[in-house]
């Protein structure tokens, strides 16, 4: 079989501008606003992680290191036992297994009421939906600290509080999910929804089949920053509960004290790796995160 023979491309005319894939691309040259946007883009990022370091760096001194003065960014004789005695205190593993249960439970509740919430505004016609909408964002002013008493109330009348669903429920409410889900179910064409209720499909099985499979990335987003914030929620927890055995990371780092009072060391140490969660998950769904927010249209 002979080969195929390759005609050469004739070189461009003088005068002529070169083809596309033969122009070398040009680096685009920065602009004084450029240059101004990532001095202050690596300020704000040093800034940012200077308490993380500083944590870190806290865990690996020896306690007495800790309140030296003068202070010491880096440890003198680095170390692991605040570590190890953080593990074998014991409290932090419980504290945990609270704190993935909790945040599980809030995600997974909030992801399905806020989809049915948004496909009812955003692919179904009823009298008042407009108000209902408005309503959902009116409650995105309501500061969460106003619905403690009246939310304990309603806890202690159904007889939850210190168990995990009384943690749990109230954080279930998220309206600033409803109506991100919602924009971003406004976009999607009406064709796809036509065309499956041409096959008998319902709105449970247009929501389930269509737009849920096409919500991907958004789903994601909003469930990592329904995760995030259920795990890092401090005040509900606190409040809701007094048996030390439901107490998740932030409560307990925030009220269980050695018998020494405050271990600096200690305390850097297990918040450190009660963060750690939070950044596997993280890393893992980061992807889906950023595509989830860029197809939301939020910046």
């Amino acid at each position: 079989m002979s080969a195929a023979i390759r005609t050469p491309r004739p070189p461009a005319a003088p005068g002529r501008p070169a083809p596309a894939a033969a122009r070398p691309r040009r680096l685009p040259r920065p602009t004084p606003g450029g240059v101004l946007a990532a001095v202050l883009g690596v300020f704000l990022a040093v800034v940012w992680l200077m308490p993380l370091v500083w944590a870190v760096l806290t865990s690996l001194k020896p306690e007495a290191e800790t309140t030296a003065v003068p202070l010491r960014w880096l440890p003198l004789e680095p170390t692991f036992a605040a570590y190890q005695a953080v593990i074998e205190r014991g409290d932090l593993q419980r504290w945990l297994l609270n704190s993935v249960v909790v945040s599980v439970l809030v995600t997974a509740l909030t992801l399905v009421v806020c989809v049915l919430a948004a496909y009812a505004c955003s692919k179904t016609e009823f009298p008042g939906r407009s108000w209902l909408f408005a309503l959902f964002v009116a409650g995105i002013l309501v500061p969460p600290q106003a619905l403690i008493v009246p939310l304990f109330d309603q806890m202690s009348v159904l007889g939850m509080v210190d168990t995990y669903w009384g943690v749990a429920l109230p954080q279930v409410v998220a309206p600033v999910m409803v109506f991100i889900l919602k924009r971003f179910f406004d976009a999607i064409p009406r064709d796809y929804e036509e065309a499956a209720r041409l096959d008998g499909a319902g709105h449970l099985r247009v929501l389930w089949s269509v737009v849920v499979p096409m919500s991907g990335p958004v789903l994601a987003a909003v469930g990592i920053f329904t995760f995030v914030q259920a795990w890092n929620n401090f005040l509900w927890p606190f409040v809701a509960t007094a048996d030390p055995a439901l107490m998740t990371v932030p409560v307990g780092l925030g009220t269980v004290q050695g018998s020494y009072g405050i271990q600096y060391a200690q305390e850097m140490a297990a918040a450190v790796l009660g963060a750690l969660p939070l950044i596997a998950v993280f890393l893992l769904f980061q992807r889906h995160v950023v595509r989830g927010v860029t197809d939301a249209g939020l910046k």
